[in-house]
Formats: structure tokens, C-alpha cells, sequence
């Protein structure tokens, strides 16, 4: 059992506040002491964005994020050395978001073995075709790295199986079709995508996509095992960037402690 399942385990039936940030945005101190700051605040896990060139899955507040991370030279050695340095300070889990390619280019076992000598502890990698997924999830089960599958609204009801078959750690629901970003309200029928999840597999089922504030969190927590927060966190940092080294990680960890209180509340 490793740390991400052990953290399910020790929630008592609270729904986990994953966020997701990129790595080496706005630069690299600023960044790891997001982290740092986030799951202080009380973020049960975080996903760190492996910044990519062409994130197909990414609104543009995220793909800005990843631009301003390349920009400044930060590569993939540079991320797995910020995950060993938030490892350093915490124990919660630490899981890598990144884009197929990248992993093919780097070589798929020095990727999962970099990743697991960093400290991480689950992968999820939005674009690896079905066909290709299990090759990927022996390689990172080798590693004790929990491969986490999306799906999505249009999945049918026997992709959801297979999908979910394959998962380790969790099961990430994608709430709503298109890209990454902020929306307005939480989409209808992502109820029913993890009820669909449940139907096939004993593991947590988290909902991300579209995730931007408290009220969406406490809706979602009402039946989902965890809540993804993404684009929301990026525009923080993004706005906060000016005002100060500290105003960084000051800003992302109010915004935590209102997400975590949030889904705290409705399990009470």
C-alpha cells in the first residue's frame, strides 16, 4: 500500500482536496514553496504538471503556467528534482501530470524510475491511448507508482470497465468536456460518471476539470471520493506573482484551507 492509499484509507469518508500546479511556475523556489505551502495547508496530495510544449488537455490559463516554466529552462530532470525537494518536507503523496511524449522521449522506465527515486507516487497522463495504457501501468506498478486513468463523460459504459481495470490510486473523472479551466457550475452528469466508475472498481473515483471554487468542492465532495483543483490554483499563482516572493504560497494556501473546509463540512 503506498502513500496514496494509505491516505484514502485515513479519510474516513472525507472527500481528499487534490490541487494541481505546475512545476517551476513562476520559477522554481516560488513553485516548491507552493507545494509546501498547499499541502501545509491541508491539500491531502497534490499533483505537480510536468510543464509540455503542447498540453492538449490544457485550458490556457494552465498552458500560460507551462510556457512561463520552459521559458525559464525548467526540464524534466528539473521536476523530478523539485518532487524530491517537496518530498524532503512531507510525507502526503506527490503525483506527476504529464503528456505521453514526454515520457516516450525520456525513455519509460528511466522516467518511472527517476519519478520513484524522487519520491513520487502516482502518474497520470491524459493522453496515453487505451491500447498503450497497460504497458504503462506494469512499468509503473514495477516502480510502486500508481497509474491513473481518466475518464470522461463520452466514455461508454464498457470503456469506463476497461479504463478502470487498469487504474491504480484512483480514478480521475473528468467533469466536463473541452480543456482544462474554471467554469461556472459543476456539469450534470459527472454524478453518473462516478457512479459508473464505482460499478467497476473498489477504488476512490475524484473529479476534476472545471473545478474553481468552495461551493463546486462541497457539491462534488457529496458523492466523490476527491476533488481536483487546477486552473483555479494556476490563475492564483499567476496573480499573486507580483506581489511579493511570499504572496505566492500565501495565496495558494488561504485558497486550500477554504477548498479543504469545504469538503470537510459536507461529510459532517
Amino acid at each position: 500500500m503506498n502513500r496514496i492509499d494509505q491516505t484514502f484509507a485515513g479519510l474516513n469518508g472525507e472527500a481528499a482536496l487534490i490541487p494541481f500546479v505546475v512545476a517551476g511556475d513562476p520559477d522554481y523556489g516560488r513553485s516548491l514553496d507552493a507545494i509546501v505551502a498547499i499541502l501545509e495547508a491541508g491539500a491531502d496530495m497534490v499533483e505537480i504538471g510536468f510543464p509540455y510544449s503542447d498540453p492538449l488537455a490544457d485550458g490556457p490559463v494552465i498552458q500560460a503556467a507551462a510556457l512561463r516554466s520552459l521559458q525559464q529552462g525548467h526540464q524534466l530532470p528539473d521536476c523530478f528534482r523539485l518532487i524530491r525537494d517537496v518530498r524532503s518536507k512531507t510525507e502526503k503523496p506527490l503525483i506527476a501530470f504529464t503528456y505521453v511524449n514526454p515520457v516516450m522521449q525520456y525513455g519509460t522506465e528511466r522516467f518511472f524510475r527517476d519519478l520513484a527515486a524522487s519520491g513520487g507516487d502516482g502518474v497520470i497522463i491524459p493522453d496515453v491511448p487505451i491500447e498503450e495504457a497497460p504497458e504503462l501501468a506494469q512499468m509503473a506498478s514495477q516502480y510502486d507508482i500508481s497509474f491513473i486513468p481518466l475518464v470522461a463523460p463520452t466514455s461508454g459504459e464498457e470503456r469506463v470497465r476497461a479504463i478502470s481495470a487498469q487504474a491504480h490510486g484512483f480514478v480521475y473523472c473528468v467533469s466536463s468536456l473541452g480543456v482544462t479551466g474554471e467554469r461556472s457550475s459543476v456539469a450534470s452528469g459527472v454524478k453518473s460518471l462516478v457512479e459508473t466508475v464505482k460499478r467497476y472498481t473498489d477504488l476512490p473515483a475524484c473529479v476534476g476539470f472545471g473545478v474553481s471554487t468552495p461551493e463546486h468542492a462541497a457539491e462534488i465532495a457529496a458523492f466523490a471520493d476527491g476533488v481536483i483543483v487546477g486552473s483555479a490554483y494556476v490563475r492564483r499563482i499567476e496573480q499573486a506573482q507580483s506581489e511579493g516572493d511570499g504572496s505566492v504560497a500565501e495565496s495558494v494556501a488561504e485558497f486550500t484551507r477554504q477548498l479543504k473546509n469545504a469538503c470537510q463540512r459536507i461529510r459532517l
